[in-house]
């Protein structure tokens, strides 16, 4: 081997990652002399050395190590710093002389060797989402940090128990036995199997997910917002903070709940000093109780985690053992119940708090004497007394509380007992007299139903108890191969409690009396833990571990919810949570966990556990749902990336998964489920609206993706029906050298004009080639989407990077959209500087796009003045949009007002409608047709028609078109030679001359050519199509005729013939007054004439508008369209300019062929 290896120092961004520094190795088939001075070369470069200590104590970040800070380091992807992309900036620094390998060379900062891509892999580390990494923080002295430890956990340490531990809980202990005695045996057990199948479906779904790649932190919160998106993700991610909040909440209660009933009853700060008064006070001591126990539970986990994790070992022991002690309790009631007697009164429960035998009678010392009891439904211990009736016509008799396996009880449990509020907890079985007032009942010492019970309740009380199968996988960091333990750790404790949960159910009704399990706080025996009274050797063991177990889940509780939001609020996708992604130096969620106690104390406040309950069972529900819906959406779709280890998956469960937690959600009360649901509905809605756009290759995106591609194909299939025509617009935007949006106002106008309906695509043309100008391309994109947000836009943007501009304006038009969504529409601003510019390129480039956009059959529309349009912001009051309807354009000039005053900037502008009238047409008449057209229409709009007059061209036309050629041939023979300029001037003279001779046939007494003819010959040579031409055509046609007349003129007078000669006279006159006009100024000979009524259409149109809409608005006109033949291209753009002179806000429109708007429904 030749080869030799040196150390190259690496900079400290080489080793943001690695929890211990390494030297970095590299070959080097150099000489010693040669590496070395390599090395210190670069040590002398001003590099620090990886030998000397940093002081920057960020600088030993782990180099896989997933970073849970994006606002510090990016984005809170953990594709950024993944060794499964092609990230190579640890790599740079990184020297690759093998000779071997020189093919690749170049690629090597882009594309890293395969060695080095598995050196990463085999180096990954994946911390976990608990506090272990925040504690080793507080204990790292020095520069270094401490070495990574590689997780060890198996299946049964690191997923088995920890879910066990989270769903076994506070709900087996203080309400199974109560759910049992009111719902029966077989409803007891349609609860549990409903539920469980539920959690089961859900985990063989998660398991799915949690296998499909590594799931750094979060959680069911990483897992739902990477398979459906951050919308998603951060409504179900919020949704289970808060019931992971709620529950600890109901574990805080559990823990008074027997703190204040079995353990201390005589620590309560409120005592009752009425028999109805018992429940308030329950409740206020629970408050208070709850309170001071939350904030204890809050200052230890804000002190140290690391107590709780130690501790957590100890609170499961609590729960084993409890569990252990029930079925040992069990085995025992077959050779030897335990005795725990209720007192009976008649058919009726008696509370057993404040006597101590169940007589109402008993002989001391040869005397009869009353008891205790007597006491309680008489006014007096005298047997005269007067006693309650009810007292007097039954007799006391004592059972069983638990007569044991081997009694018959079973039979009697296997139906449900269900009751309202108040009702009496009785056993059918014993005979019972009525009598005494029912009304006094609640004054007596009798055990009654607290809540009304029914089914639907029982669900939302029992689903609590079900919860916690997310354990494993949050501790997904910690394990050996959580890709396999996970799984099967995860459905075997669901197997597990489930088998718990059945048999607890089977065995007590089957053991204890129907009357003891509808004890819900067991006041029939002695204020003991019903089962407690089941236990063995003593019903203290469930009530201390049952104490623990509460406490140990409600501290787990406040542990993980402030990390869940801390996780939420550091991917930034909901704006108004950043503040809870900070914490204490070492990581510490200090601001979530201010807020989880602030929740908490709201579940605490409602101080009912069976009113808690049901709120997380709905937030765990929605979950669990969009766990199954995630599973379900990424095997539909077939995503290449959803490649899981855990094969036992199907979407058909996923989906039974999904339905049974919506089920289970209106199951458990129908209310709280809707209010779940508008509360993740108003996140979803908000992070779609303020939150952070986020690419996580969501299986949302990729139903969006196929569904877009199912439209896109229906689309295809045939044209849109007018009916559902709309402008779909591209945006032909101008950018500054800096790479600036020129006119963010023509986003405003396309926002307003679109209000988020249909297409829109913002395009802009980049001079140059791809691979010069790629980076210039990006930061274009980025700029404009940024202009897009502001205004309000919403679109898609599209940067050409083109050899001119002229090319890239053609490839947009042609190629912008994709099948059925392609623009219809082009929107672009006009070239206002266009007679400063000196590359006549900026106005032939306008025109070229108005052909272009023409010949696409797409409809145009220009604004000029558009910096001066009106933001989002602004509020127009008074107003009117002024629609000049020239020519038939399909409907555009309609429907375009129409669309602007659905948007708040133009809503209270009115609508009105100019139109022009010629000679030969009837005003009125045309005023009626066309209020008529806009009622079928359904558009309100005031009608007005404007007469134009063909009157006499005035002296200011003909100075505006001598102006407009004189530039037009100053361009011209800027490009010519000496001798060719000479020979252009003087066939344009010659031309020009003919024209005028032409125009006035008496001035050329040779000439033989008839008006007719030379009005052919103009327009043979310029065929510039105005809006007027036609009727300017047509007008010159009828006057030639009359002309013509003198010629063949009779002398029979008639009244027609009289008009006729009149008519003639006064044409005679008008060529007379021109040739009066041409002698003044003799270079008006010169003119083209074609051009000179174009500019007489422009002078006068223009004066009818400014002199009508001067103060509109906004007004809209038919675009003349540019002339066929380019040769009179600048002279077109002085004909608009003359059109829009005066005019403030104008948009010109020009059809796209076709009609878009109808008057059928």
């Amino acid at each position: 081997m030749g080869e030799r290896f040196v150390v190259v120092p690496v900079d400290r961004g080489d080793l943001a990652g690695v929890g211990e520094p390494s030297d970095a190795v590299v070959a080097d088939p150099a000489s010693d002399s040669g590496g070395r001075s390599g090395a210190v070369e670069e040590k002398e470069a001003g590099e620090d050395s990886v030998f000397e200590p940093q002081e920057d104590p960020n600088a030993a970040v782990p180099i896989l190590k997933y970073n849970r800070e994006p606002n510090k380091y990016g984005d809170g992807v953990p594709k950024e710093n993944s060794p499964f992309i092609n990230n190579t900036d640890n790599d740079k620094g990184n020297n690759y002389d093998g000779t071997n390998m020189a093919l690749f060379e170049d690629e090597i900062e882009i594309n890293p060797m395969v060695s080095s891509l598995l050196n990463k892999l085999a180096n990954y580390t994946n911390l976990t989402q608990g506090a272990q990494e925040h504690e080793e923080a507080d204990n790292d002295e020095g520069p270094k940090k401490k070495e990574v430890k590689s997780p060890q956990m198996g299946t049964f340490m690191g997923v088995y128990l920890p879910c066990l531990q989270n769903i076994l809980g506070v709900i087996l202990f203080l309400r199974l036995t109560w759910i049992v005695g009111s719902a029966g045996i077989l409803e007891s057990l349609a609860i549990v199997c409903l539920c469980c199948s539920c959690t089961m479906l859900t985990a063989i779904s998660m398991s799915a997910i949690a296998t499909n790649g590594v799931v750094p932190a979060g959680g069911s919160y990483y897992m739902i917002s990477r398979s459906l998106g951050p919308e998603f993700g951060g409504a179900v991610g919020l949704c289970f903070y808060l019931g992971t909040t709620f529950a600890g909440s109901m574990y805080i209660l559990g823990t008074i709940e027997i703190l204040l009933t079995y353990i201390v009853p005589k620590a309560a700060i409120f005592v009752a000093e009425k028999k109805e008064d018992e429940v308030n006070a329950l409740l206020n001591n629970m408050r208070v109780y709850g309170t001071c126990c939350l904030a204890l539970m809050s200052v230890v986990v804000f002190v140290g985690v690391k107590y709780v994790n130690k501790l957590a070992l100890v609170f499961l022991a609590c729960v084993i053992l409890s569990i252990l002690s029930i079925y040992a309790g069990v085995i025992k009631t077959i050779f030897e119940p335990p005795d725990f007697p209720v007192c009976m009164l008649g058919n009726r429960t008696l509370q057993n708090h404040n006597f101590d035998r169940c007589l109402k009678m008993e002989i001391i010392d040869n005397v009869t004497v009353t008891t205790k009891l007597w006491q309680q439904f008489c006014d007096g211990p005298e047997l005269n007394a007067t006693c309650n009736d009810y007292f007097n016509l039954n007799n006391l008799t004592k059972v069983q509380g638990i007569p044991g396996l081997r009694s018959g009880v079973i039979s009697e449990n296997m139906w449900s007992m269900y009751g309202p509020l108040g009702k009496l907890v009785d056993d059918k079985k014993l005979e019972s007299v009525d009598g005494g007032d029912p009304t006094q009942n609640k004054y007596l010492p009798y055990v009654f139903n607290d809540i009304t019970t029914f089914f639907t309740l029982m669900v939302g009380i029992y689903f609590p108890s079900v919860t916690g199968i997310m354990a494993g996988s949050n501790r997904s960091g910690d394990l050996r191969d959580a890709q396999k333990s996970i799984p099967i750790g995860t459905i075997l404790a669901i197997a597990t409690t489930t088998f718990i949960y059945i048999t607890c159910v089977i065995l007590f009704g089957a053991s204890i009396e129907g009357v003891l399990l509808r004890d819900k706080f067991g006041d029939a025996v002695k204020g003991n833990l019903v089962i407690g009274t089941l236990s063995w050797p003593s019903p203290w063991v469930i009530v201390i571990g049952s104490f623990f177990s509460c406490c140990g889940a409600g501290l787990q509780s406040l542990t993980g919810a402030p990390r869940l939001l801390q996780a939420i609020a550091r991917d930034g996708i909901v704006p108004f949570l950043q503040v809870f992604g900070h914490g204490k130096a070492n990581g510490e969620p200090t601001w979530a966990l201010l807020l989880t106690g602030g929740i908490c104390e709201i579940g605490i406040l409602i101080a009912s556990l069976d009113a808690v309950a049901p709120i997380l069972s709905m937030f765990f529900l929605m979950c669990y749902l969009f766990v199954n819906l995630a599973c379900a959406l990424q095997t539909l779709l077939r995503t290449p990336n959803w490649r899981p280890r855990f094969k036992y998956y199907h979407w058909a469960l996923s989906f039974l998964g999904m339905s049974l937690c919506l089920a289970l959600m209106f199951i458990c009360s129908w209310y709280y489920a809707i209010v779940a649901m508008a509360i993740a509905t108003c996140i979803y809605k908000y992070i779609e609206y303020r939150g952070a756009e986020k690419e996580w290759g969501d299986g949302i995106r990729g139903l969006s993706l196929n569904a877009a591609r199912y439209a896109l194909i229906r689309l295809e299939e045939a044209p849109p029906h007018t009916k559902n025509w709309r402008p779909q617009v591209l945006v032909l935007l101008n950018l500054d050298s800096d790479q600036g949006v020129k006119h963010p106002r023509l986003l405003s106008l396309t926002t307003q004009l679109k209000a988020g309906k249909g297409l829109t695509i913002v395009g802009n043309v980049l001079e140059g080639t791809y691979l010069t100008k790629d980076v210039e391309a990006r930061k274009a994109e980025q700029n404009i989407k940024s202009a897009m947000s502001e205004e309000r836009t919403k679109g898609f943007c599209h940067v050409v990077v083109s050899s001119n501009l002229r090319d890239g304006v053609s490839h947009l038009i042609q190629s912008a959209g994709l099948g059925g969504m392609k623009h219809n529409t082009v929107l672009m601003a006009w070239p206002g500087t266009w007679r400063q510019a000196n590359d006549p390129q900026s106005w032939k480039n306008f025109i070229e796009t108005v052909r272009e956009s023409t010949a696409a059959q797409h409809a145009l529309l220009v604004a000029k003045n558009v910096d001066s349009f009106p933001t989002n912001l602004d509020r127009l009051g008074e107003g009117t949009i002024d629609v000049w309807w020239v020519v038939h354009d399909g409907g555009m000039l309609m429907l375009l007002p129409f669309l602007l005053r659905q948007h708040k900037v133009w809503r209270k502008c009115k609508m009105r409608i100019f139109t022009v009238a010629q000679m030969d047409d009837n005003s009125i008449q045309m005023k009626k047709d066309l209020q008529m057209f806009l009622y079928h229409l359904r558009l309100n709009a005031e009608v007005e028609v404007v007469e134009m007059h063909d009157n006499d061209i005035s002296a200011f036309t003909y100075e505006k078109t001598l102006v407009m050629e004189q530039r037009s041939q100053m361009l011209k023979q800027m490009q010519l030679s000496r001798t060719e300029r000479e020979r252009e001037i003087q066939s344009i003279t010659d031309e020009s001359r003919n024209s005028i001779r032409r125009k006035n046939p008496g001035a050329a007494p040779g000439t033989t050519r008839s008006r007719p003819s030379s009005v052919v010959e103009d327009n043979q040579e310029d065929e510039a199509q105005l809006i007027h031409d036609r009727n300017t055509a047509s007008h010159a046609a009828i006057n030639d005729k009359a002309e013509a007349g003198p010629d063949r003129v009779h002398m029979t007078w008639t009244k027609d013939k009289l008009f006729l000669e009149r008519n003639r006279n006064r044409e005679c006159n008008a060529n007379v007054a021109v040739r009066d006009l041409f002698n003044m100024k003799p270079e008006w000979e010169s003119l083209n004439q074609s051009n000179v009524r174009r500019m007489h259409t422009a002078v006068k149109l223009n004066e009818v508008v400014v002199n009508k809409s001067q103060g509109a608005q906004l007004v809209l006109l038919n675009m003349p369209g540019p002339p066929r033949n380019r040769g009179g291209d600048e002279n077109y753009m002085e004909f608009l300019e003359v059109l829009l002179e005066g005019l403030n806000r104008v948009l010109m429109v020009r059809g796209g062929g076709r009609e878009v708007i109808t008057i059928y429904s």
